[in-house]
Parts: structure tokens; C-alpha cells; sequence
């Protein structure tokens, strides 16, 4: 029987969905500010020329300075070496995750830049082989099989109105214009998608290291700072290359400062707070549906400001399919959580054993 005092606090606590719409309105928001970031960027490369390293690292700098000043990993309870270490291994997976997945931004474009990302649920797959049981396993195959669908479709250029089937169907002969884009092609997309898997190894890598959320931020100002080394040579190389091919062109590049700072700030400081309070409070990890509905959302409504080559019917069919694949990939941690959820355990054992997690993607 339940006692007064419980049916009290129950009555006078808000409902669990009301708690956390701030939260999600803030995710929501933060999400969408660093799509709009990433816009702005392909943008600026397309009409400037720019080189993606020198930007990324232009950016990385000054957010590995705050990041640290916000964070201050030197006070506090001293870091082992068992947590320094995998963290700069960690930056050093950041930094190449970058270099990545700013070519892949300039080459493919911001829609399947934004949308290879997700393909690091594929260490969903992995953690089936490692941890999972035989019959989880057809089940992960069968998102990953769904997630490559998706990716081909994506690669074909079904999210744009220029390939997409169903605008070729309906459009007449005086509608129709001449194509300016290639189809890119599995080949092309393998660079993003190698940067997405690279993004979810860092993801793994940091809960690995550290469950405690305010060591893991601190950890996290290390792997940036870290990234921020490892990067410097690369950026070094290609301003040498670059200087050395345009010699003969006196030209400079014009400064976008909406670029820059929404770059620095949204892209690489916000997004970080939104993602951890989303895991953390949401339990909304970045490889997840509901984290793609988010940023298909966002994805839309920047394509039609920005007037891009978009077909919604296209984009909404490769989004579906991507977020089954997810949701098929992920079912073995899905099913833990729901598990230890439904059991009776305290609330503090419950987020120890969310944290806990065998491989999360």
C-alpha cells in the first residue's frame, strides 16, 4: 500500500513529460543553432574557397581555450593517467573526426554531412557481435543493412530536388533544369561516413573514461585542447600547400564573423552542453531516432531559408529509413535501459547502472 506521504509528493510533483520539456526546448534550440552554424559554414567554403582545415582549426583554438577556462581540469581532484591518456588518445580521434568530416561537408554537403554522422550507430552492430545474444544479432545486421540503404539513397541524390524520383515524375519538360551536380556516389559519402564512426568512437571513448558528468566535461576540455595539438601540424601543412599554389593570386579572404563565432560557439560549446544534459536528463544519446527527428527538423527548415536543391519527399523517406536502421541497431541497449527502468532499483543504482552501459553508440 502506498503511503500518504508518497501520494503527496506525487500529487504535487509535476508530470515526468512537463519536467523535461525546458530541457528539451533547449536541445532543441541548441540543435538547431549548430545546424544553422554549419550552413553558414558550407556557405562561406562555397563562396570563398577556403580551406576546411585552417577554418576547423581557426575555431578549434579559441573553443579548446574556453572549454578549458570554463572547466579548469587542473583544480579539483587530480587526474590519473588512466583518464589523461585516453583522452588525448581521444583528441588525436577528434582531430582526424574533423578534417574528416570538413571535407566531407565541403564535397557532399551540409544535408549528408549532417546525416553520415548517425552511421557511427553502426558500433551497435559491434556491441551485438561482442555482448549480444544470437538473436539481437539479425536484428542489428538488419539496421545496419537499412542504414547503408539509406546512405546509397542519400548518395543518389534523393534528398535533392534535382535526382529525387518523385520530383523527376512530376515535373514537365518546361520545368525542368539542367543539372548542375553530379550524383556523388557511395565512394564520395565514405568520407563522412568514416567521420560519423570516428564521432561515435570519441562518444565511447569519453563514457568509458569517466561516468561522473563533471569529470567526463573536464576530460572533455582536455580532448579538445588535445585535438587542438594534434590538429596544429595538419593546418600548418595545408596553409604551406596552399600559400605555395596560390602565389601568383594576391587576393585575401573576406572575414565572415557569423561564421566564425557560430562556429566556436554553437558548434563546438553549446552543443556539447545540450548533448551531455540530453544524455544525462533525456536519456537521448546522439546516435538515437529521436535525436534525428531533432536534427531533421532543424535540417528542413535551413534548407528552404537557404532556398538549396531540397526535395522533402526525398529527405523524409532517407530519414525513416536511416531511424529504423538506428532503431534496429541500438535495440540491445534499448532493451537494457527499459529493463533496468521496469526493475525496483533506487533511483541513484538506476543511473549507476544507465551509466554503465557494456558499449553505448
Amino acid at each position: 500500500m502506498m503511503s500518504p506521504n508518497r501520494v503527496s509528493e506525487d500529487r504535487g510533483s509535476p508530470p515526468h513529460h512537463f519536467r523535461h520539456t525546458p530541457l528539451q526546448i533547449i536541445h532543441v534550440v541548441a540543435n538547431f543553432m549548430r545546424i544553422w552554424s554549419i550552413y553558414s559554414m558550407y556557405r562561406y567554403f562555397l563562396q570563398t574557397g577556403a580551406s576546411v582545415v585552417l577554418f576547423l582549426f581557426a575555431c578549434l583554438a579559441p573553443a579548446s581555450i574556453l572549454f578549458l577556462i570554463l572547466q579548469k581540469p587542473w583544480k579539483g581532484r587530480p587526474l590519473s593517467n588512466t583518464q589523461v591518456v585516453p583522452s588525448i588518445i581521444n583528441g588525436c580521434i577528434t582531430a582526424l573526426y574533423l578534417v574528416l568530416w570538413g571535407k566531407g561537408l565541403k564535397s557532399c554537403g551540409p544535408v549528408r554531412a549532417i546525416l553520415a554522422e548517425y552511421s557511427g550507430a553502426v558500433l551497435g552492430v559491434l556491441s551485438a557481435v561482442l555482448y549480444g545474444r544470437r538473436s539481437h544479432l539479425w536484428k542489428k545486421i538488419g539496421g545496419l543493412i537499412a542504414m547503408l540503404a539509406s546512405l546509397y539513397l542519400l548518395s543518389e541524390g534523393w534528398a535533392t530536388a534535382t535526382y529525387s524520383p518523385f520530383y523527376i515524375l512530376t515535373q514537365t519538360l518546361d520545368d525542368s533544369e539542367a543539372r548542375t551536380e553530379p550524383v556523388l556516389g557511395l565512394k564520395q559519402m565514405l568520407v563522412p561516413i568514416i567521420a560519423g564512426i570516428l564521432s561515435a568512437l570519441r562518444r565511447v571513448i569519453a563514457r568509458r573514461v569517466s561516468i561522473k558528468n563533471q569529470l567526463k566535461r573536464r576530460l572533455h576540455a582536455l580532448t579538445i585542447a588535445s585535438a587542438t595539438c594534434f590538429m596544429f601540424p595538419i593546418a600548418m601543412w595545408d596553409m604551406i600547400i596552399g600559400s605555395s599554389s596560390e602565389s601568383d593570386s594576391n587576393a585575401k579572404l573576406p572575414f565572415s564573423a557569423w561564421t566564425f563565432f557560430s562556429t566556436i560557439l554553437f558548434g563546438n560549446i553549446v552543443i556539447f552542453y545540450a548533448d551531455s544534459i540530453a544524455e544525462e536528463r533525456l536519456q537521448m544519446v546522439f546516435s538515437s531516432p529521436r535525436h534525428l527527428a531533432v536534427a531533421g527538423a532543424c535540417i528542413i527548415i535551413m534548407e528552404i531559408v537557404y532556398k538549396m536543391d531540397f526535395s522533402l519527399t526525398g529527405f523524409t523517406i532517407c530519414c525513416l529509413i536511416l531511424g529504423f536502421g538506428i532503431y534496429e541497431a541500438t535495440s540491445l541497449e534499448r532493451n537494457r535501459k527499459d529493463s533496468i527502468r521496469n526493475s525496483d532499483l533506487p533511483n541513484g543504482e538506476f543511473d549507476n547502472q544507465m551509466q554503465m552501459s557494456p558499449l553505448p553508440t
